[in-house]
């Protein structure tokens, strides 16, 4: 089953790949690596603002983490040229966590990213990855993760 497929029948729809909010860009190909720019946790409603530790649970901070994952395929299959299918596999994902000096639970928050990428994408979806925290993140989000992308 194709991944634009697969995506299909579990109701994800992917939004538009956001653009840059500062002079950078938000992917770089090189070969068959595909280097996506941080995305910020950002939902329907707006930006996905807290600190985890503070003022956000683990829960909620990992659906903020969902939502980096939705923009990062959303800016792969920008740098397809609107194919999702060429990607090949998630190699690994970064994820910056905006929490307090004692919070410890950064991986939870990340999971939020990392289990929907297996959800939605099986074995393509299965990535090295790093969780760390973070004194604070661009506009008072909780989240940011960036990742580097095979494709075809």
């Amino acid at each position: 089953m194709s991944l634009t497929a697969r995506l299909a029948d579990l109701g994800i729809t992917l939004p538009d790949a956001p653009a840059p909010a500062a002079n950078y860009v938000p992917f770089v190909v090189t070969g068959n690596t595909v280097y996506v720019s941080g995305q910020i946790s950002n939902g329907p409603e707006g930006l996905i603002t807290g600190r985890l530790g503070d003022s956000m649970d683990v829960d909620a901070g990992a659906a903020a983490a969902k939502t980096c994952a939705l923009s990062l395929l959303a800016q792969v299959r920008a740098a397809c040229d609107g194919d999702l299918d060429r990607l090949k596999r998630v190699v690994k994902l970064t994820g910056f966590v905006n929490s307090t000096a004692e919070f410890t639970e950064q991986p939870k928050v990340i999971n939020g990213a990392s289990d929907f990428m297996v959800e939605a994408l099986g074995d393509v979806g299965r990535h090295a990855r790093s969780a760390v925290s973070a004194a604070s993140l661009p506009m008072g989000v909780a989240v940011e993760i960036e990742g580097i992308f095979e494709i075809e």
